[in-house]
């Protein structure tokens, strides 16, 4: 019993001890790899120490202006550190500047895109070598009463002959057909052809007479109007602070139905006066209208105006040569973007027409003042398609109490 007992005791031993040499063995090994990770901790961190030297020379030996004109030196000296330089870290910051700036564009900086409140304000020039179709549709209204005097005084106060007040209610519908075609980067033409509808309705009354009833006359019209042909050219490109400027042309053809083609018939009621039995859809003269267009760009609005003058031609009538006189003209304002695909401008324009002449003489108080408060409104459909609505309010006795524009430009 006892050699038992101490045989098991020796074998409890024995395995203790293998225990104790197996652990001892693990932490010799573990230290071994300690001490290989400091090594390497060593050797990078004595690598960053000669990376940033390194980085500190170069920084130093950037070239100058008088080492410029040394190519051969430089060349061998870029080539030097190019073999002494090790490959840079993942995270390592350049020195000097990386890559190339973008090109310059030549072409020119569009003027910005807003609604369309007129021929020559508003929209944008055509792009070169695109062609947009832009079919109108346009309504005026206006409504005036007018005293006609055919009589003399003899005092301020009594006058002799026929005085009599007229009501005249006009409407007129507009479908035009414009075509734009871009030139240039910086011209652009365009024609358009429109198609007219006028309703005039006249009501008299005679005050002189004693007419007790009203006498109504009503005048329409429909054919083809004035047709347009207008050039665009942008003049400046709006650096260095300055306004884009651009320069139009437009020339009014008189296609329509001329005032002196049409008949008039006396009335029965109104001695001696005179009612039209159609309503003319053109003008009757050739016209010429240069202008220059501002447009200030401060987004997210834009700061625009116009200066015009009209000139036109003078033209045989019933009653001799006819001169319209010429007209002034100015319209400004502010656009305004709301988001990616919808805008509004508002604006005032103003035309003063001079005197009319016939036969070489003045027609006094012929003078006529237009102004009207602008409101438009812009909508992109798509890359392509535009819905823009105009509208303009009169704001001076002789103006159209109402307009009321609508275009949908298409590009190709």
């Amino acid at each position: 019993m006892c050699l038992f007992f101490i045989n098991g005791s020796y074998a409890e031993t024995s395995k203790s001890e293998d225990s104790l040499a197996h652990y001892r063995q693990l932490l010799a090994e573990q230290e071994k790899k300690f001490e290989r990770q400091r090594q390497l901790l060593e050797e990078q961190g004595k690598e960053l120490e000669r990376l940033k030297k390194h980085l500190d020379a170069l920084s130093r030996q950037s070239p100058t202006p008088s080492d410029q004109s040394k190519p051969s030196a430089q060349t061998s000296t870029v080539a030097k550190q190019k073999e002494d330089t090790p490959k840079a870290l993942p995270n390592q910051i350049p020195s000097g500047p990386v890559g190339q700036a973008p090109p310059v564009s030549k072409e020119p900086a569009r003027p910005p895109e807003m609604p369309r409140l007129s021929e020559t304000v508003g929209g944008v020039l055509t792009k070169k070598g695109n062609i947009i179709i832009e079919p109108a549709l346009a309504y005026s209204y206006s409504d005036n009463s007018r005293v006609f005097l055919d009589a003399f005084t003899f005092i301020p106060a009594i006058a002799v002959g026929l005085i009599d007040i007229r009501d005249i209610t006009r409407h007129s519908l507009f479908a035009s057909l414009g075509l734009r075609y871009g030139a240039t980067s910086r011209l652009e033409l365009e024609a358009r052809v429109p198609y007219v509808y006028r309703a005039d309705i006249q009501r008299s009354r005679p005050v002189s007479i004693g007419s007790s009833i009203n006498e109504t006359f009503n005048a329409t019209g429909n054919n083809i109007g004035d047709v347009e042909l207008t050039a665009r050219y942008q003049l400046t490109d709006g650096s260095g602070g300055w306004p884009i400027l651009v320069g139009n042309m437009v020339t009014t053809i008189p296609t329509g139905t001329s005032p002196f083609d049409i008949k008039f018939v006396e009335s029965q009621e109104v001695p001696g006066a005179m009612f039209p039995t159609e309503a003319p859809t053109g003008s009757g003269f050739f016209s010429f209208q240069p202008s220059v267009t501002a447009l200030y760009p401060t987004d997210p609005a834009v700061f625009f105006s116009n200066l015009q003058y009209t000139y036109t031609l003078e033209t045989d009538g019933n009653v001799g040569k006819v001169d319209p006189g010429d007209a002034v003209g100015m319209t400004f304002g502010m656009g305004f973007n709301i988001n990616e695909r919808s805008s509004f401008n508002l604006g005032y324009s103003h035309r003063h027409f001079f005197n009319t002449r016939v036969n070489g003489d003045k027609i006094s108080g012929s003078a006529l003042d237009i102004g009207q408060v602008l409101l438009g409104y812009a909508f992109r459909y798509s890359q392509r398609t535009n819905f823009n609505l105009s509208i303009g309010i009169g704001a001076t006795d002789n103006a159209q109490d109402a307009t009321l524009t609508f275009r949908a430009p298409i590009t190709f």
